[in-house]
């Protein structure tokens, strides 16, 4: 029978660890590194229950997938009803999931954090980047004056490759924070080390839009590292900003059917500004740059984190998106000219950049503001460029840019491959994970 126990969870202070065993069969997807998870408050007075939750939150999905039981030995009572209710979801969402039973040798409901750990600050907490969903759901809650948590281990590698980018994310934050008066928690993580991501993706990658994480484990994985900090915090709410919008029915990993359900004791989760296109979101940061925030700079961008590339196609996407939300893009983060128009509409149809059914509808979203507003152009070349878009056929952009076949039988082959023998070619098969395993932030 297909297993997977979570032993030997030990705090220090700060910081979790446990060791995930599986079962033979599932061996693949896990590195054999510990789970380790570092906060940067105390949590050492946080029930077992409470502390299991971000271990669970990320290893129960692989376990769904192969039909396994995951077995631990204490679990918060709240949290072990929100899993069913996920699984449940994720389930509906995916035909190759299978399904699995947690099994704990105990089951509590353990008390919410009171007194001085949650009168220090705010009770509501904020998963932040500073990008576009994010600013615009600190922008609708900003009354509440969240916590503004960050997390390095999905977006920003746990290892040293990751240290300046993560130095840079922490510098923006704080400084975010520090000008309204808020409160930040960082959190560092190193589940994408633990869970054997590549062999994931290897894997399940035919049957996603995205990556594993993206497409099946980031909403309650992400949320669920946060458990032990909302517990010795006193964070009743947590907000994560929604991706997509209704209407949009992808599967995606952090949605309203996810997010919603994921709760402990003491915390509820919300799937954030999900009534508004990601354009509506622009107009919101617009009003809020108006009023209160002149100098607001976003970071979006899919290549650097010390600021916006320009170039990619996140950067473009997001300044064509300001300018149609009355903003100009160079005084927000993003270097954009004129000449650019014309460089998005080749790299586009040229199809340079690997696209999913998501960016479509992005641009989709775009294309129908041009349409419904009917701005006036600013230029020649933009004017083109509007043109364009509202004739472009944006399916067949996506489809033009399907992953090279050597990517895609590189996968088939780690898929197939005996366990000593990926272990051997392990190496290989991350290097190609940086080039094809696109974790996208939206």
């Amino acid at each position: 029978m297909s297993s997977i126990a979570i032993d030997r969870l030990e705090t220090d202070g700060s910081t979790i660890e446990c060791e995930i065993r599986p079962s033979a069969d599932l061996e693949r997807f896990f590195t054999g590194e510990p789970f380790r998870i570092n906060y940067d408050c105390a949590i050492e007075d946080v029930p077992d229950g409470v502390l299991a939750i971000p271990v669970l939150a990320n290893v129960c999905p692989v376990a769904w997938a192969n039909g396994a039981d995951v077995y631990v030995d204490e679990v918060d009572a709240t949290f072990a009803r929100a899993l069913e209710d996920v699984k449940a979801s994720l389930l509906g969402m995916y035909d190759f999931l299978e399904g699995g039973t947690l099994y704990a040798k105990r089951t509590i409901d353990a008390e919410p954090a009171s007194g001085a750990a949650a009168a220090d600050g705010s009770d509501s907490a904020l998963l932040f980047t500073g990008g576009v969903d994010s600013t615009c759901s600190y922008v609708r809650h900003r009354d509440e004056s969240p916590t503004l948590v960050s997390i390095r281990g999905w977006t920003i590698a746990p290892d040293d490759s990751g240290a300046e980018d993560w130095r840079h994310l922490r510098e923006r934050v704080s400084s975010f924070a520090a000008e309204r008066d808020l409160e930040t928690a960082f959190v560092e993580t190193n589940a994408l080390e633990a869970l054997d991501h590549a062999m994931l993706l290897a894997h399940y990658k035919r049957f996603v839009d995205g990556a594993w994480y993206s497409s099946v484990g980031h909403g309650l994985g992400l949320l669920g590292l946060c458990a032990p900090m909302a517990a010795a915090r006193g964070i009743e709410d947590l907000y994560v900003a929604a991706t997509h919008w209704d209407g949009i029915d992808l599967e995606w990993g952090s949605r309203p059917d996810i997010d919603e359900y994921v709760r402990w004791t003491g915390t509820e989760c919300h799937h954030d500004a999900y009534d508004l296109t990601r354009q509506e979101r622009l107009d919101v940061i617009a009003d809020y740059v108006e009023s209160e925030a002149p100098g607001l700079e976003l970071q979006t961008c899919n290549a650097r984190m010390d600021g916006n590339c320009g170039a990619c196609e996140k950067c473009y996407r997001t300044a064509v998106g300001l300018r149609l939300s009355g903003l100009e893009p160079t005084a927000h983060g993003y270097p954009f000219a004129e000449d650019d128009y014309a460089e998005i509409r080749r790299a586009l149809e040229g199809g340079e950049w690997v696209l999913g059914q998501d960016e479509r509808y992005m641009w989709a979203d775009i294309r129908d503001r041009i349409r419904e507003a009917d701005p006036e152009p600013e230029s020649p070349r933009e004017q083109a460029f509007f043109e364009w878009l509202l004739q472009a056929d944006l399916e067949a952009l996506v489809d033009e840019a399907e992953p090279p076949l050597s990517h895609r039988l590189f996968r088939a082959g780690a898929r197939n491959a005996p366990t000593p023998v990926y272990n051997a070619a392990y190496p290989v098969l991350t290097t190609a994970k940086n080039g094809l395993d696109r974790i996208r932030g939206r």
